[in-house]
């Protein structure tokens, strides 16, 4: 087992880096697109991760950190260049919360931008609301979804789950579900007992299997999920859990007797040629915005900047695209603001006045607005393992998640 999962990795860890390489197909554009680089004082903005831990959840911060030094390189924020300050939370709370003290209260951070993290919404939202700091980050835990300040592009785990149940119900045939998840802070009863909750209303069964995130036995998750004879099992993973649990599942045969389905967090470039064709048409995937190879022009500029600004190890994923729109959303904003007086004060007032944001990277518009928590992404798309690849079904649908009636009737009474 732990040899097959070396050589999945080693593997994905190739697709990757041959992405990568791919040749830009032409220049990025960002900020002023002068080709000068920015020589006046420095804007600071943060982002705290969860890097070393059971997993590493920089990607969009180097995304965001990629457009940044495009913007850098191109006129800056009419003359000033961004000082983008990534730190790592190590996955504790504790940690979380002292990096944050120094980027808000040393550092005089404007914003925190592309932040990713199982534990930092939960440590720091009242820290940030009290200091005025809007957030956009890529949310994780359900109280990047519950903050008056922190403002997640993506639609988050608990609706791509839900959104994923609705297209294994109408598609798949599911009718009982085994909901496989790390024993997170909360997370199970907002993950699990969520999708419980949608599926008690349109006759889905769902039950749970939870797995310890710092020692996980992959093998007895699986054979704990097939216990529950479910039709369905779906994975609240990231990239390497999803790597080991279908090696796991792969090992006992499983993939012929179950609808095998995941987060957006699956979606991830060379992910179906690493866990080989086997999984081909039995792996599918929620897609939190548009396809990672689609043409439109701010997914093509994505991939432009990561080429010309990024490393070639950083990940072209569904959380590299949520950095990207972060930084770009944070960048368009910023330009419109006289530069010499750019302050925190004058940043949070006009993030939070950001309305009808359209990209072809996301199924739907996008906004900050005053509302007491914000979810504007609340659509996405379905995708399935084929060739050596991602094989997207069907076109964007709206996610029924019973959560979001607060969000859709603010949005129905133009509140946000």
């Amino acid at each position: 087992m732990k040899r097959l999962v070396a050589v999945l990795w080693s593997a994905l860890s190739l697709a990757g880096l041959l992405w990568a390489a791919s040749p830009a197909a032409a220049k990025p554009s960002c900020g002023l697109n002068n080709g000068k680089p920015a020589t006046g004082e420095p804007i600071p903005i943060g982002s705290i991760n969860g890097i070393t831990g059971p997993d590493d959840f920089s990607a969009s911060a180097r995304a965001a950190d990629a457009y940044f030094k495009c913007v850098n390189a191109n006129g800056g924020i009419n003359g000033r260049p961004v000082k983008y300050l990534i730190v790592d939370d190590q996955w504790r709370p504790d940690v979380a919360s002292q990096v944050a003290t120094k980027l808000v209260k040393d550092d005089k951070v404007v914003a925190m931008i592309g932040s990713n993290s199982i534990v930092e919404c939960l440590a720091n939202a009242p820290l940030y609301e009290r200091e005025n700091v809007m957030v956009i980050d890529i949310g994780v835990v359900h109280e990047c979804f519950t903050s008056r300040n922190i403002v997640p592009v993506n639609q988050g785990p608990r609706l791509s789950g839900v959104g994923m149940l609705r297209y294994a119900a109408e598609h798949l045939g599911a009718k009982k579900v085994a909901c496989v998840a790390w024993n997170l802070p909360g997370a199970v009863d907002w993950l699990c007992g969520g999708f419980a909750a949608w599926g008690k209303k349109h006759g889905v069964v769902v039950e749970n299997v939870i797995v310890d995130p710092s020692s996980t036995d992959y093998t007895s998750a699986m054979l704990q999920a097939a216990a529950l004879k479910p039709d369905t099992i779906l994975l609240n993973f990231t990239k390497g859990g999803h790597i080991q649990s279908l090696a796991a599942a792969q090992e006992q045969d499983m993939g012929g007797k179950y609808n095998f389905v995941s987060l957006a967090s699956g979606y991830v470039v060379g992910l179906p040629t690493t866990i080989g064709k086997y999984w081909d048409g039995r792996f599918w995937t929620q897609l939190e915005f548009t396809p990672l190879d689609g043409t439109g022009p701010d997914n093509r500029n994505w991939l432009e900047i990561m080429d010309a600004y990024g490393s070639k190890s950083d990940p072209r994923d569904t959380f590299s695209q949520g950095g990207y729109l972060a930084a770009k959303i944070a960048t368009e904003t910023l330009l419109k603001l006289d530069p010499a007086k750019i302050d925190r004060a004058g940043v949070s007032a006009a993030l939070r006045a950001v309305r009808d944001v359209k990209s072809d990277m996301m199924c739907g518009p996008w906004y900050i607005g005053n509302g007491k928590r914000h979810n504007a992404n609340h659509a996405g798309m379905v995708a399935v393992a084929h060739n050596g690849g991602w094989q997207p079904k069907g076109e964007c649908f709206e996610i029924d998640d019973p959560e979001l009636e607060d969000i859709l009737a603010a949005e129905k009474a133009g509140a946000n």
